[in-house]
């Protein structure tokens, strides 16, 4: 079969599905109430079901009331009699998979439960929706002539107790269809590879002689892969190594500290970026519109959605709502029930609605991954900005970072603290932390009073990182690739130490 008559077949297949996003576009709050009792449904046998009384719950404001909102913590010991081989506990089918995770940098690990139908009606139903949503806005697009280079996470595949685990993204290669398998690369074999620095050269080594036309993976970890692709083939660009490629769907990490290095790499006119929204615990929004950073929230895979709003959230006046309740430009705690036996699940993840027909959001960080050490509720997206809006004033280019506070002593007032890895850097490291405090002040109105005649913070103080000094702590960590990241904010000094010590601060 020529590859015309592949792409148009497929083309058909993909844009099928668009009349069902449709469906839960128009009627959000009804496709998730029903989504919810389908699950309560399912689960009323399950231990956790019988706990809770599943059988007598027939709506909403029933299950809010007799189910409590958990954390991991909460359901460790659950989680880990399910690795023991346990069944029926959180959830009917039997739950083999684990995606093992550390959070972000954290030490120890998470597991979380993977179902079969978080597998295929999350994790595989959502790959094959974002095609759908690209190909519907790109009808001229030559996706399928090619193959879509994937950069998942470094770890093996382990077998334990009748069960397995393993990064996500290992998880997704090992179980992966055979239609996605045949139009990615590279093969299983080397994407399962653990040793992360040998796994990388092998990645190019395969897949600079395939026709490339899309890139799947978190940024930061692909630009190092791109950037050994130039080194390995003596070109350039990217362009030159694959002419066809025309879309890179990234998630993981904000791609906007990256979106200047990739457009010098990648000239293409035709490359297009499309941002997805997904974690360990399922796959939840994706953008649906070309040149868009609004993601549309999915709501028909198995996950039912609840929303904290972050000025309530961890007091006593914590308050949980449902997806009718919600408000644009508000900052939300995501709460989540899905089809892997996750109840009323606080996954850590903040965002914000940027419209609510269709709903659709930003991701604007992490419920601990900001700084609030004085009042100032200085969160990843407001530092995103002004990271970027800093970097384009001063002519240079930022690679990697992190922040945390320095604490009042004495007479000694508090301030924040920055440690920043350039690509290029400013002419004057002082000039770039003055601009940076100043767009704070203009982005976070709460820094902006704090900062307000040196009353509460201090002018911030700022580091320039030696070369890959983000990327030896974290193989100091043995946290190499994936989505392993350091965060970008922390209420604490702990990583920001270590970092400064590694650079000889």
């Amino acid at each position: 079969m020529s590859i015309p008559i592949v792409n148009s077949i497929a083309s058909w297949i993909l844009k099928k599905r668009i009349h069902h996003m449709e469906l839960f576009k128009k009627h959000p709050n009804e496709v998730q109430n029903e989504l919810l009792l389908d699950l309560i449904y399912k689960a009323q046998n399950t231990e956790f079901g019988k706990t809770y009384g599943f059988d007598e719950i027939n709506n909403y404001e029933t299950f809010k009331e007799r189910v409590p909102v958990q954390t991991y913590e909460d359901f460790e010991a659950t989680f880990e009699r399910c690795r023991q081989g346990e069944k029926n506990l959180i959830w009917p089918s039997p739950i083999t998979m684990f995606a093992k995770s550390s959070g972000t940098t954290g030490a120890k690990s998470k597991f979380i439960p993977v179902s079969q139908e978080s597998l295929e009606d999350c994790h595989y139903a959502a790959s094959k929706d974002l095609l759908c949503m690209y190909l519907n806005n790109n009808p001229d697009s030559k996706l399928f002539t090619g193959k879509s280079l994937r950069l998942g996470g470094s770890k093996e595949i382990y077998q334990d107790k009748g069960t397995s685990y393993g990064d996500l993204s290992a998880l997704l290669i090992h179980n992966m269809p055979f239609w996605a398998s045949y139009s990615s690369t590279p093969g299983n074999s080397v994407s399962l590879m653990s040793d992360w620095e040998t796994k990388m050269q092998a990645i190019v080594d395969e897949t600079i002689k395939e026709r490339v036309t899309s890139l799947a993976g978190v940024p930061s970890w692909m630009l190092v892969l791109l950037n050994d692709v130039l080194k390995t083939s003596g070109k350039t660009s990217i362009d030159e190594v694959w002419p066809d490629l025309e879309v890179y769907f990234h998630g993981g990490v904000s791609f906007e500290p990256y979106r200047n290095q990739y457009e010098q790499i990648i000239p293409s006119s035709k490359m297009k970026y499309y941002e997805i929204y997904n974690a360990s615990e399922g796959f939840f929004a994706a953008q649906d519109l070309n040149n868009s950073k609004d993601l549309l929230l999915m709501l028909d895979y198995g996950i039912f959605f609840e929303f904290i709003p972050m000025s309530t959230y961890g007091t006593p006046k914590e308050k949980v709502i449902g997806l009718s309740e919600v408000e644009i430009d508000t900052n939300y705690a995501i709460v989540i029930t899905t089809n892997s036996g996750l109840w009323r699940y606080k996954i850590g993840d903040t965002l914000r609605f940027t419209s609510l027909e269709p709903f659709r959001i930003r991701v604007t960080g992490r419920t601990k991954h900001h700084i609030n050490a004085f009042g100032e509720e200085l969160i990843i997206e407001n530092a995103e900005a002004a990271v970027k809006k800093t970097a384009f004033e001063l002519n240079c280019e930022v690679m990697e970072y992190t922040a945390a506070p320095v604490f009042m002593e004495g007479k000694k007032k508090g301030a924040h603290e920055w440690i920043l890895e350039f690509k290029t850097p400013p002419e004057s490291l002082s000039d770039f932390q003055i601009c940076l405090d100043k767009n704070l002040q203009e982005i976070n109105s709460d820094y902006e009073a704090k900062r307000y005649n040196n009353m509460t913070l201090d002018l911030l103080k700022i580091h320039q990182a030696k070369p890959k000094l983000f990327q030896n702590w974290l193989k100091q960590h043995n946290k190499l690739g994936g989505q392993h990241k350091i965060p970008r904010l922390s209420n604490n000094r702990e990583h920001l130490e270590e970092l400064l010590a590694l650079n000889g601060n």
